[in-house]
């Protein structure tokens, strides 16, 4: 029997967490290959219909990181990351996506360890949740 795998969309800040995730691995620590990593310039860049648009096309969950509030190399723009991914939940939660299937973090390019931790922990959250079946492709049919 097959174990179910869950594909996790992953936007991550230039600047800090897309260097924590390169620090890990360099690193050799350990966490699950579930995660489809896409590098943004900032967590404020990621669009709400970026992550809509992961969960039509498969994403079982979708993680947002980027830089600690205060130290975000455009200033302030990670504020404006939080309150949109707070909006954003309410969203999902409207449409009928569970709001958990949603991560935020704030995570700098020297904390390595708390990326693979974070990796670990949303994995197995994500795992007991199951796989998302709201967006279902149907193949389209032939006349």
């Amino acid at each position: 029997m097959n174990e179910w795998k869950p594909n996790i969309i992953t936007f991550l800040c230039n600047w800090c967490s897309y260097g924590a995730a390169d620090l890990a691995g360099i690193s050799r620590f350990q966490y699950p290959p579930y995660f489809r990593i896409i590098r943004v310039p900032c967590s404020s860049r990621v669009d709400p219909r970026f992550v809509i648009a992961a969960f039509r096309n498969g994403a079982d969950a979708v993680w947002i990181s980027g830089c600690h509030p205060g130290d975000c190399h455009y200033i302030e723009a990670n504020y404006y990351a939080r309150r949109r991914f707070l909006l954003l939940r309410g969203i999902l939660e409207f449409i009928g996506i569970e709001p958990e299937r949603l991560f935020f973090s704030w995570i700098s390019s020297a904390e390595a360890t708390k990326f693979a931790e974070t990796a670990n922990m949303i994995a197995e959250k994500v795992k007991k949740i199951g796989p998302l079946r709201f967006f279902i492709k149907k193949e389209p049919e032939i006349p």
